[in-house]
C-alpha cells in the first residue's frame, strides 16, 4: 500500500512514531499530539482531543513508552559536555521538568572540568586583553556556567600562560 493510501495514524501510533524518533518529555509530546488531533478534518470538539490525548499519555506512562526521568536522564547526557549547569536547568524547566538531586550534585561536581573542556576546544589560548577575556567569559556564560567557575577558567587559563 502506498503511503497516499495508508489511513492516518491514530493518536497512540503518533504518539509512539514520536517516541521512536527520541524521547519527549510529557509537556513536549501532548503539544504535538494536541497539534496533530486539532490538524484532523473529522476532530471538531478541542475538549474530546484533549481527553483522548491525556488517556493516550496515560497509557504511554503506565507501559512505560514514555518516561520523564528517561527524558531528563537523556538531556543532561547530550547536553552536559556543551553546556553549563543553568543552560541545562533552564532547558529542562522549558519542559515542565526538574533536575535529581543525585544528577544535579554529579553536574556540579563536573561543571569546572566541563566549562574548561569546553573553553580549551573554543579558544586553548589565554586571552591576551581584558576585552579578550571579556569575551571569552560572556561565550562560557552564554552556555550557562556559572560566574564562580567561569572566574576560575580564566584564572586557570592565565595561569597556564
Amino acid at each position: 500500500m502506498s503511503a497516499a493510501m495508508r489511513p492516518p495514524l491514530s493518536l497512540k501510533g503518533r504518539a509512539l512514531q514520536l517516541l521512536a524518533q527520541r524521547e519527549h518529555s510529557v509537556a513536549e509530546l501532548r503539544r504535538k499530539l494536541l497539534r496533530h488531533a486539532r490538524a484532523d478534518a473529522d476532530d471538531a470538539d478541542g475538549a474530546d482531543a484533549a481527553a483522548r490525548i491525556e488517556e493516550v499519555i496515560a497509557w504511554l506512562l503506565a507501559h512505560k513508552h514514555l518516561s520523564e526521568e528517561r527524558f531528563v536522564e537523556g538531556r543532561v547526557h547530550a547536553r552536559a559536555a556543551r553546556y553549563g549547569n543553568l543552560r541545562i536547568r533552564q532547558e529542562l524547566a522549558q519542559h515542565g521538568l526538574v533536575l535529581g538531586a543525585d544528577a544535579a550534585r554529579a553536574l556540579r561536581d563536573s561543571e569546572f572540568e566541563r566549562a574548561l573542556q569546553v573553553w580549551q576546544r573554543k579558544y586553548g589560548t589565554p586571552p591576551a586583553d581584558a576585552a579578550e577575556r571579556s569575551r571569552q567569559s560572556r561565550f562560557l556564560a552564554q552556555r550557562g556556567f556559572s560566574p564562580e567557575v567561569i572566574a576560575r577558567v580564566m584564572r586557570r587559563a592565565a595561569q597556564a600562560d
